[in-house]
């Protein structure tokens, strides 16, 4: 382009960006500010020019965009956590208590002392480690698009999900304690569990948050309430995908290791410690900065006067 239209160009984009800061600080009106949305990304793709800047891109979404996205939807990934461990509790207590709840799930005698003994933990060393983990990861993954994808039908088949998961587990917990074999149990699970349930718990919690959307979209279209938190979500389900990767890898080669259970559950312990500080770390730092994880979002477009509260500083606006 010429110097005197890029010149313009600039001044246009720096004037539409301030008019869609505007808009969304008002929150007056949603079609408005999803136009203007689009010239500024239209826009800033010629101002800032489109050559490859893969790693950028990679660093920006680790750093930025996917804790964001975490930490935006934090409250309805706690409520996935709770819908999963409250069913998971509910079976494993009944059933280590009741020997009539085990007889009615388990009623053969032989079968059951089968799964105590073998069939649970040769689950785990059945395969190569490699071979394991691949099909581990696509299960797991399959789940997590599953809880996530069915939150456009109102959350509901997310609800399920979590609950028929919960229930799942809570019966294999449950069986193990009543015949008190329970270091047995969370000795095989805890190794790989922790980060992978919490993948889960983040896939679920996505769902119900495009769910709320559907059904209290506010002063959005329901359309574009759906659309940006679509945004958000697609971003916490392709950043899942490494972390369904790692408790693959966590599943097919620490669980079955031949190695002491305090081992084993150090092990995932530390991993899942590290991606929780990691998601806090970064996702808090992320919203200081007025992002919140929507696909596309980049650097440029956080209000600097935004803190973690979202509420306005003199430097900035608030970033709805």
């Amino acid at each position: 382009m010429p110097a005197d239209e890029l010149a313009e160009l600039v001044q246009l984009h720096l004037r539409t960006s301030s008019h869609l800061s505007t808009v969304r600080t008002l929150e007056a009106d949603p079609d408005l500010a999803a136009h203007l949305s689009q010239l500024v990304a239209r826009s800033s793709a010629v101002v800032h020019g489109s050559r490859p800047r893969t790693w950028r891109t990679v660093l920006v979404g680790l750093r930025d965009t996917f804790p964001a996205a975490l930490w935006h939807a934090r409250r309805p990934i706690l409520l996935s956590t709770v819908l999963f461990c409250a069913t998971f509790l509910v079976m494993t207590i009944w059933l280590a208590n009741s020997p009539a709840a085990v007889d009615a799930f388990f009623p053969d005698p032989e079968q059951r002392q089968q799964l105590l003994e073998e069939d649970f933990e040769a689950y785990y060393s059945a395969e190569p480690g490699t071979t394991f983990a691949a099909r581990v990861f696509t299960n797991n993954a399959g789940v997590g698009i599953l809880a996530f994808g069915a939150g456009i039908l109102a959350g509901v088949p997310t609800v399920l999900v979590l609950v028929f998961n919960g229930v799942n587990v809570g019966l294999a917990g449950g069986l193990f304690h009543a015949s008190g074999e329970a270091p047995h149990f969370w000795g095989l699970i805890l190794p790989h569990g922790l980060l992978e349930l919490t993948a889960v718990f983040i896939a679920g919690g996505a769902g119900l948050r495009l769910g709320w959307a559907v059904l209290v979209p506010g002063d959005r279209t329901r359309r574009a309430a759906v659309a940006e938190e679509g945004r958000r979500a697609v971003v916490i389900v392709v950043g899942l995908v490494a972390v369904f990767a790692v408790a693959g890898l966590l599943e097919g080669y620490v669980t079955p290791a031949p190695i002491p259970t305090s081992a084993r559950v150090a092990t995932g312990a530390v991993v899942w410690a590290a991606f929780v500080l990691y998601a806090v770390h970064f996702g808090r730092s992320a919203a200081a900065r007025g992002l919140t994880g929507a696909l596309g979002e980049g650097p440029d477009e956080a209000s600097p006067g935004v803190d973690s509260g979202g509420t306005a500083t003199p430097t900035g606006s608030r970033v709805p």
